[in-house]
């Protein structure tokens, strides 16, 4: 995508100029994103040598865990596994899945695999369904953590001449710190500007000329708005050429129509809390599929339903072993995460494999009247539509009816209500052929829905309230 309103690198209040060695510089201060690696070796190692430096990970992991975990060593007697009978990949089948439950129920610190004066920080997930899950990071796992963050900046085109605002949420949340710290390693400006308080964050944009960010879609999508009430183009009047959205699911669309209001890439980021946070999974500067690092999970896809291993480019739950985790290593972790591997090489020639965009989560999927959809397959259909706006909501009722609300764009129609017919009825098929359900739809004028700027909540299910 072509920026409009680039910023020149000599704004930078620090003197940033180190380039890796294989990079080079386009006319703008930047260097071309197509020739930058982190570390080329390690992100180009041939298949056999990554499976070798896997193997030794996955049977280093067993070991750890089975001396020093008491909740694996009672699954593993259970099953009558010994570390040495770990002897190739394929013997991740052996081993014992972990889940959310699990780390529930052992909460606060009973898959621990150092002594308690180890850990040096403490991250949670949010608790909302009962007690959190507690992750603890020694200080090579936060290390280790920030390095695989510095690789997915790196290989998006993000240079020590960036100023990254971040406006995820700092604290027990995983995606403000870890991001913070990999993003100091590439040696860019931090703004750690936390989430919410849109004036403050336009404030900082302004003032230190921030060329990229790390935020929420929906977050993306409401500050927008807030922009155009100031009578501000940001792809004209602000300096940004990047974003990093993630820790909420959101679709392709979504993505394209915040590229489009901003004048910038947008790069998805894949991560979760029990792995460490976001730098997962990251898109390199292709945008086809994110790279998961390999060398630091072992990844499988296994039926949601069975848990039986899936082949190569079937769709199902993204399973997760940490293979460098040294203060809570998790074997076979059940992420409840749809996706599938992508088979092909990519360009861009790294060679640790690609997943497709997240699709949902097994426990976010809705049953209608017995036919099972994710609320990503209502927001795709709406964010294709230019006629409508930023917000939406989707609520079922005790009876399994559907109904959706959509903000309409800003000036659509401007009364014609014919139009407004026409287009309720394209959207009311469009979603019936997506999902099979056919929904109440009410097209509302803009503004009309509560917005928030924290995480967006999009379904409202009165079937469990």
């Amino acid at each position: 995508m072509q920026l409009v309103g680039w910023c020149a690198a000599e704004i930078r209040i620090h003197n940033h100029t180190q380039a890796n060695q294989d990079s080079t510089w386009d006319s703008r201060g930047y260097k071309s994103p197509g020739t930058m690696f982190w570390d080329r070796e390690l992100e180009t190692l041939a298949r056999p040598a990554l499976e070798k430096i896997q193997l030794k990970g996955l049977q280093e992991t067993v070991q750890r865990i089975a001396a020093r975990v008491p909740f694996y060593q009672r699954r593993f007697d259970a099953l009558g596994i010994r570390p040495e009978d770990i002897r190739s990949l394929e013997d991740i089948n052996r081993l014992p899945f972990t889940t959310g439950a699990d780390l529930r129920s052992i909460y606060p610190d009973g898959l621990l695999a150092v002594d308690p004066d180890v850990p040096v920080r403490l991250h949670t997930s949010s608790g909302t369904s009962g007690k959190p899950k507690a992750v603890f990071f020694s200080s090579s796992d936060v290390s280790n953590a920030a390095e695989l963050i510095a690789r997915s900046l790196v290989m998006t085109g993000i240079t020590r001449r960036d100023v990254l605002q971040n406006m995820m949420s700092y604290g027990l949340f995983t995606g403000g710190l870890v991001m913070h710290y990999g993003a100091e390693k590439v040696g860019c400006l931090v703004i750690p500007a936390g989430p919410g308080s849109s004036e403050r964050q336009l404030m900082l944009m302004q003032d230190f000329k921030v060329t990229a960010v790390h935020i929420l879609p929906s977050y993306a999508l409401y500050f927008a708005g807030f922009l155009e009430q100031r009578n501000i183009n940001p792809a004209r009047d602000l300096c940004l050429r990047k974003a990093f959205v993630g820790s909420e699911p959101h679709t392709e669309e979504t993505r394209h129509r915040i590229e489009q209001i901003y004048g910038v890439d947008v790069y998805n980021s894949y991560g979760l809390t029990e792995m460490n946070g976001p730098g997962v999974a990251f898109e390199c500067e292709h945008k086809a599929g994110l790279h998961l690092w390999e060398d630091n999970y072992l990844l499988e896809i296994v039926d949601p339903a069975t848990g039986e291993p899936l082949p190569e480019g079937k769709t199902g739950e993204l399973v997760l072993t940490t293979l460098k985790r040294e203060a809570m290593p998790l074997l076979r972790y059940r992420t409840r995460d749809i996706t599938s591997i992508i088979p092909e090489p990519c360009v861009c020639g790294r060679t640790h494999r690609r997943l497709q965009r997240i699709t949902g989560r097994s426990d976010d999927m809705l049953i209608i009247r017995g036919v099972n959809l994710f609320p990503q397959q209502i927001e795709r259909v709406l964010m294709s539509f230019p006629e409508i706006g930023r917000n939406y909501l989707i609520i079922i009722d005790g009876l399994d009816d559907l109904t959706i609300r959509a903000e309409l764009a800003t000036g659509a129609f401007d009364g014609y209500v014919e139009h407004l017919a026409a287009l309720q009825a394209r959207l009311i098929e469009r979603i019936r052929a997506e999902t099979w359900v056919k929904p109440t739809l009410e097209l509302l004028p803009a503004g009309s829905l509560p917005v928030t700027e924290g995480k967006a909540k999009r379904v409202i299910d009165n079937r469990s309230l």
